[in-house]
């Protein structure tokens, strides 16, 4: 395929995506506005602990609620995102490529779903009781809707994606790509990455909420080498005849 080939097949599989989220943000709308915005009252409730939220700007109730619903249809459209980016990139590949590719397909999904159920239970909750216990009783504590929707939207986002993190690893010693050996002798300078995606993540400098990222990821780096041991190592090619 030309140059120009793979750039109009990029441009549908772009297409369909765009659809998907389009469709998936729609849902998300209606699951907004359902029963006169019953879930996004739970939401906000359980996360502020009952705080509630403020508004400052006139349109700040609109544009974040479209923020909500898109997020919630990048969420729904997670499953299209992957398949066609799959579908783009496994004509190049090899046969044992593809074959670890479609094997993988369904434990991003999972992988991902779980990263968003662990922010969920977890990074989440603490981060906000963090957050909103510090300071004096003297100041009230209540945050925008906005930064509210900002924080939430990225962290949720920063889980799902973290937890991708074990599956990248094993896939890329499976291929062949990396030694499982050499991620772990370099494992002082995985950290430090980590800690600086941590850093970029998270939305305030505090040792806290850092740890909240940086040790999960740091986890699951662990996760991925574990994972690996197992990995199906690839064959030598067999040697000439002299």
């Amino acid at each position: 395929m030309t140059w120009l080939g793979h750039a109009m097949e990029l441009r549908n599989r772009l297409f369909k995506v765009s659809i998907a989220i389009f469709l998936g943000m729609l849902v998300g709308f209606f699951l907004i506005q359902y029963r006169d915005y019953a879930i996004l009252r739970y939401v906000i409730e359980y996360f502020t602990f009952g705080k509630g939220l403020q508004t400052d700007d006139v349109t700040e109730s609109f544009t974040n609620i479209v923020q909500i619903a898109l997020g919630i249809g990048f969420a729904f459209a997670m499953p299209v995102l992957v398949y066609q980016i799959m579908a783009f990139i496994v004509p190049g590949l090899t046969v044992r490529e593809r074959r670890i590719l479609f094997l993988t397909l369904p434990l991003i999904i999972l992988c991902f779903i779980g990263g968003l159920a662990f922010g969920w239970f977890v990074t989440l909750p603490a981060a906000f009781k963090w957050l909103l216990g510090i300071g004096p009783d003297i100041i009230e504590n209540q945050p925008t809707f906005d930064g509210f929707t900002s924080f939430f939207l990225r962290l949720m986002l920063a889980n799902g994606v973290v937890f991708e993190l074990p599956l990248i690893v094993y896939s890329v010693i499976w291929l062949g790509a990396v030694e499982r050996a050499t991620l772990a002798k370099f494992r002082r300078y995985a950290v430090l990455v980590i800690v600086i995606v941590s850093a970029m993540i998270t939305p305030t400098a505090d040792p806290v909420n850092l740890a909240l990222v940086a040790v999960p990821m740091y986890l699951l780096y662990e996760l991925g080498l574990l994972l690996a041991l197992i990995a199906p190592r690839r064959r030598p090619p067999p040697a000439l005849a002299p």
